[in-house]
């Protein structure tokens, strides 16, 4: 089973399938190579991009991501601000250090190729390292596909790593379908459920520390972005906004001139926050993805600053509810927007987070199941196309209406009883049937949709 810590990390943004992804590979292949006893021959690295990396690496950061790799730095502990200060100086010196140990030469214009032509037969995200001595000859060669959400495998291999599918736990499930039979066997919610599986692979006490620090993760995110000000990276000069918005909202509500529906605007705002944050290279938690961050963090702050009664333990309900719709996606259809589009990235944020607030308001095992359909149901056909290859237009504003769905969903599935024509297993293959069918330009190329209908002047 996939759980919490394998669907939930802490990295660095702009992208968990061209930024995270690539990292980690890049930072498995030195592993790899000190393994082999390969390290002391390598006097140069050559990466290549293929598909949606080639296509859209440069505006996602991949080529930084591959250089951070390779000196042996890791998403989850690297310090946002100290990666570019790494990243301009091997640029600068054109020398890096493998693994962090010993100096190579590097050239990042000629030894990280965009491989535009080239269509990668296992998936769009695919990169390939090649290990040369002195004399120019391959020692060793690795190529990676980032499958989106961070998660990375060698390519040819299954979709996920054996350590992953391995893994035993007391209640497996592949659907939603098992998921809330268990439920109904068990006597047990899918929170529930989810803890006693983690549970199972490591000491409660473990579990309970990550649901905490990833929650404050994407709370400090989420301050972080409502005060900052300046002009994203990227070239597209886009304007923070979060701060502004946030002022004018607590303007307004200190002159008691807060309408009703005001409430959407202070959702949209926490997610446009974090995902500004992300576009920016800040610390957010893939919740699946990067490209989507926001719509969790968003969602689980309006439950603890307006829920009454909104407690630790509800928190803590709301993500391991979410990490289960997540887990349903993973394994039946795609949280990757270069396979499915956008509907795999925000789309799928919308049902977890729909689900996890269902969990924190309350609801049974059936109404979550309804919530994450009614949030997926409404995703269904969104392209993955930024502009200029960057995580910023229409990302940031589209994180902003599915935390809205998401909210809209949950409460929608609470006035009912669970029961619904569509299952959620029934959208999520409708959802990887239309990722399939979608035009590869559609699909985090930066070829097709917005990306091309924005002229830049």
């Amino acid at each position: 089973m996939i759980g919490i810590f394998d669907l939930f990390k802490i990295g660095i943004g702009p992208s968990s399938s061209h930024t995270v992804g690539p990292m980690k590979a890049a930072s498995s292949f030195v592993a790899a190579l000190e393994a082999g006893g390969f390290t002391p021959g390598v006097v140069r690295v050559v990466t290549t991009l293929y598909g949606s990396l080639a296509w859209t690496g440069k505006g996602h950061g991949t080529a930084k991501a591959v250089i951070l790799g390779l000196a042996g730095l890791h998403p989850s502990t690297i310090d946002p601000e100290a990666a570019e200060e790494i990243a301009g100086t091997v640029a600068t010196a054109r020398r890096l250090r493998l693994g962090g140990k010993g100096l190579i030469a590097f050239d990042a214009e000629a030894d990280i190729v965009f491989d535009l032509i080239t269509n990668p037969t296992f998936h769009p995200n695919t990169l390939a390292f090649t290990a040369l001595d002195a004399a120019g000859e391959p020692l060793f060669s690795q190529r990676w596909c980032s499958i989106g959400g961070g998660f990375i495998v060698l390519e040819g291999q299954n979709e996920l790593p054996v350590e992953v599918n391995a893994k035993a736990v007391p209640y497996p499930y592949q659907s939603a379908a098992e998921l809330l039979a268990i439920g109904q066997a068990s006597g047990l919610a899918i929170a529930e459920i989810v803890r006693a599986n983690e549970e199972a692979l490591r000491p409660a006490v473990e579990v309970a520390a990550y649901l905490t620090a990833i929650a404050e993760v994407m709370f400090a995110c989420v301050d972080r972005g409502l005060n900052a000000e300046g002009v994203l990276p990227g070239g597209l000069q886009v304007k923070r906004r979060a701060a502004a918005i946030f002022r004018k909202l607590k303007q307004q509500h200190s002159e008691n001139d807060f309408a009703a529906h005001q409430v959407m605007d202070v959702i949209s705002v926490f997610a446009i926050a974090v995902n500004e944050e992300n576009a920016a290279g800040g610390r957010v938690v893939t919740a699946p993805t990067n490209g989507a961050a926001g719509v969790i963090p968003a969602v689980l702050r309006y439950y603890r600053d307006f829920w009454p009664g909104a407690d630790e333990a509800g928190i803590a309900r709301f993500l391991l509810t979410a990490s289960a719709i997540g887990v349903l996606f993973k394994l039946n259809a795609s949280i990757s927007g270069a396979e499915v589009g956008c509907q795999g990235e925000v789309g799928v944020a919308a049902s977890m987070a729909a689900a996890g607030l269902c969990a924190a308001w309350g609801g049974t095992n059936a109404l979550i199941e309804n919530a994450a359909e009614i949030a997926m149901e409404h995703h269904l056909g969104m392209t993955c196309d930024p502009i200029g290859g960057l995580v910023q237009i229409p990302c940031i504003e589209r994180n902003a209406f599915g935390a809205v769905k998401a909210v809209n969903a949950a409460s929608m599935a609470l006035k009912g009883d669970g029961t619904h024509k569509v299952s959620l297993d029934q959208v999520i293959a409708a959802m990887r049937q239309t990722g399939a069918d979608m035009h590869h330009k559609y699909k985090e190329t930066s070829q097709g949709g917005l990306a091309v209908a924005f002229v830049e002047c």
